[in-house]
């Protein structure tokens, strides 16, 4: 069995011989070839064109032949953009957008009309992606959901708390809502271009999802990523992933999806427990183990494992994006853990 029908195994909870591995989003920061890479072009480039960030896709594929898929590189930001609002990286680290987003008058400024067909460099990597992957290696795209790309365009970048967004929720709902949807139209008409480009898989991450809490969870971004699915083909393979929701699973598996990503901050044989139906989980190594010795990273990989309790719907996967203080040693003795354990 390759590794496209093993994620679509997984996805489906059949059995598969083992789970598909992979290192969530920009896999690649830790590696001296990236790094190289980025010295000559800097990361909005790269994320613009498609035989770069194909190069930066399969970097860590060639590096580790026993990964079973490709994560597109790419960046969330790229809809916003596609909005009328730029985004950059700041030289002393993190995200600034041009502006910001927080009134009527802000919102009629981007341009929805063929927003998603002006991610087209996106769909151009993916098309040269599947060819170099033929179907044996898995590729998956993603988007941010609406409420994470909203918190980046009202604050301007990211926050430890984003208190105007908080504010804005309150003060204005009806603007926000405005806001939410038309994002998740464009974020729906994205991840369907994707999957016509070749995409296996696609995620939503809900990057700042714990920045809500009771029903605001569900009124400010679980509503807009259910609008999200209903636009997508039935049964689309989706992984949604909301950091810091772990102890909401039940809920966010109301939403459909076949596979939900968890962080590390609850073990999977709870989270199930909490689902109750089943549903693949990905994850859920904590991604500082990475950035330590390999016996260690070993050693919680493989309780992960057992965690588990061989269920055959488990894609094994860190609990958030892998760090530029990763150990290629450590990374490396992880994935063997992994493919040897058999699952």
């Amino acid at each position: 069995m390759n590794s496209r029908d093993r994620l679509v195994s997984a996805l489906n909870r059949q059995p598969h011989g083992r789970a598909p591995i992979w290192i969530m989003r920009q896999a690649g920061r830790y590696l001296p070839e990236y790094r190289a890479l980025k010295a000559k072009s800097d990361f909005v480039t790269m994320v613009r064109t498609p035989e770069l960030a194909v190069e930066v896709t399969l970097q860590p594929l060639r590096r580790f032949t026993q990964l079973d898929a490709a994560i597109l590189f790419s960046d969330i930001l790229v809809i916003p953009e596609a909005l009328g609002v730029p985004y950059r990286f700041k030289e002393e680290g993190g995200i600034a957008l041009e502006r910001t987003i927080r009134s009527q008058a802000d919102l009629k400024t981007l341009n929805q009309v063929d927003a998603a067909q002006r991610l087209d460099y996106v769909y151009a990597a993916l098309r040269l992606l599947r060819r170099e992957l033929g179907h044996h290696k898995a590729l998956l795209g993603f988007a941010g959901s609406p409420w994470t790309l909203a918190c980046y365009l009202v604050e301007g970048g990211g926050s430890e708390d984003f208190p105007k967004t908080k504010a804005l929720i309150m003060s204005d709902p009806k603007f926000f809502h405005q806001l939410l949807s038309m994002l998740a139209e464009v974020i729906a008409e994205y991840l369907n271009h994707q999957l016509l480009a070749g995409a296996d898989a696609i995620q939503i991450f809900d990057s700042w999802a714990s920045v809500l809490t009771g029903v605001e969870y569900e009124e400010f971004s679980l509503r807009y990523i259910r609008e999200i699915l209903a636009r997508l083909p039935v049964s689309a393979p989706v992984i949604l992933y909301a950091k810091g929701k772990s102890a909401d699973a039940a809920l966010l598996a109301q939403s459909g999806v076949p596979c939900l990503g968890v962080d590390w901050t609850m073990p999977l044989s709870k989270v199930r427990n909490l689902v109750g139906r089943p549903v693949c989980l990905q994850g859920n190594l904590d991604p500082e183990f990475m950035a330590g010795e390999p016996a260690a990273a070993v050693q919680a990989a493989n309780l992960i494992i057992k965690d588990n309790a061989n269920d055959p719907g488990h894609i094994f996967n860190l609990g958030h994006g892998i760090t530029p203080q990763a150990r290629i040693d450590t990374v490396e003795a992880v994935i063997n853990a992994v493919v040897s354990s058999g699952e």
